[in-house]
């Protein structure tokens, strides 16, 4: 008889809609300390999800400048001053693209030939310029571009037909290619060549600048070219650049790999892993100190609502909520309130760092880690600051409850 008894008058634990009603109860009877409260954790967390998410979409700026520099690149060319002159492989190129991190290869070959304007300049007189067999991948290898006129094709590549380096034009006086006029020509080994393009200037890669490209297969049939390259440009992953370097030599010339000479990577790579490897630290303290304050302002709201909250509490106490229903509902209210600070926090700093870097014309990074934190913490800092008033609370008998309201 006696257990059943017990059994009968076993507390009943609060639904999750019951608690929190308890919890928004004492929020909305006072809006205005509540909203003050919610606002010491939104900034915090504002301010943490800015202070990460701005320097981010800085960084990712930079790094893309830095990678345009050339971070991920190499190039390979036959040692010189060797007697006879080293030569590299005609199979180099291919043997270059099955490394597997590499991401585009492409080659040029001196074709040691003299281009002219026209006939009447002397045969020896280049103006300083070189005629290159090119491979029809280089100008996405490189980063170079077109700016008038058109780059070669397989079809083009095989007929008589050059595209000119900036420097290049420059010197032969052909500085723009005007649709409707016919092409201008030029004079290589005493064989017309019709220029089709102009390259943009190519800071990346000067020598093609002050260049003269033809087909690979146009140079062979016009210019006895023997196919053998000069000068291979490679891109790969950025993280296997020293890998790549230390291997490439033996696979272009597994035989001579002592007649091949390959360029030490872009200084713009020690900056930009420089950069990877920084971070505002200052800031990070800045936005924790932050949080802390507001952590602080919610414990201290809940304490007050303890002590103001007495003669409900000991109302509730006398009508039969243990003291688990006591802490749950100001644990709850807690959490709530830090919550709802959190949420509006996050909001508040997407917002800012979204606008922040459209503004400055950055991509947009937020890390995804700031945005859990940021939620994440809102929630630890609510129980965190709950605990002790929810305890307090509980502590208290329904005779003191009453007594001291």
């Amino acid at each position: 008889m006696t257990g059943q008894l017990n059994r009968e008058l076993r507390p009943v634990r609060l639904a999750v809609p019951d608690l929190l009603t308890l919890g928004l109860t004492g929020l909305r009877a006072r809006p205005l300390r509540a909203v003050l409260s919610a606002l010491g954790i939104a900034i915090g967390i504002a301010t943490m999800i800015v202070v990460t998410g701005i320097p981010a979409s800085s960084q990712a700026a930079l790094l893309g400048e830095l990678t345009a520099l050339g971070t991920n690149r190499l190039q390979a060319v036959a040692a010189p001053d060797r007697d006879p002159p080293a030569k590299l492989p005609e199979s180099a190129v291919g043997m270059v693209r099955r490394i597997g991190p590499v991401t585009a290869v492409s080659a040029v070959a001196n074709t040691h030939t003299v281009v002219r304007r026209n006939d009447r300049v002397e045969a020896r007189n280049g103006s300083g310029l070189t005629v290159l067999a090119s491979h029809l991948d280089l100008l996405s290898t490189i980063g170079a571009r077109v700016r008038a006129g058109r780059w070669l094709n397989p079809v083009t590549a095989t007929f008589p037909t050059v595209v000119l380096g900036s420097v290049a034009a420059s010197r032969l006086g052909i500085t723009d290619l005007p649709t409707g006029q016919p092409a201008p020509q030029v004079m290589i080994s005493d064989r017309r060549f019709t220029v089709i393009g102009i390259l943009a200037q190519t800071p990346l890669s000067p020598d093609i600048d002050r260049s003269v490209l033809v087909g690979w297969e146009a140079a062979r049939s016009e210019l006895r070219f023997d196919g053998h390259p000069t000068v291979i440009y490679l891109r790969c992953e950025e993280s296997q650049l020293e890998a790549i370097r230390s291997v490439l030599a033996e696979t272009i010339s597994p035989e001579r790999p002592g007649q091949v000479v390959v360029s030490r990577p872009s200084d713009a790579l020690a900056a930009k892993r420089a950069t990877e490897g920084s971070f505002s630290l200052l800031f990070l303290a800045l936005a924790g100190v932050a949080l802390l304050v507001g952590g602080i302002g919610v414990a201290n709201t809940m304490v007050v609502s303890v002590l103001e909250r007495r003669a409900e509490i000991g109302l509730r106490r006398a009508l039969g909520a243990t003291r688990g229903h006591i802490r749950s509902q100001f644990l709850t209210e807690s959490v709530v309130l830090a919550s709802l600070g959190g949420l509006v926090g996050t909001a508040l700093g997407l917002l800012t760092t979204v606008g922040y870097a459209s503004w400055q014309g950055w991509p947009l990074v937020v890390p995804a880690a700031s945005v859990l934190v940021g939620v994440g913490g809102a929630v630890v800092i609510g129980v965190l600051a709950g605990v002790y008033p929810c305890v307090r609370a509980a502590r208290l008998t329904p005779t003191q409850a009453l007594a001291a309201a």
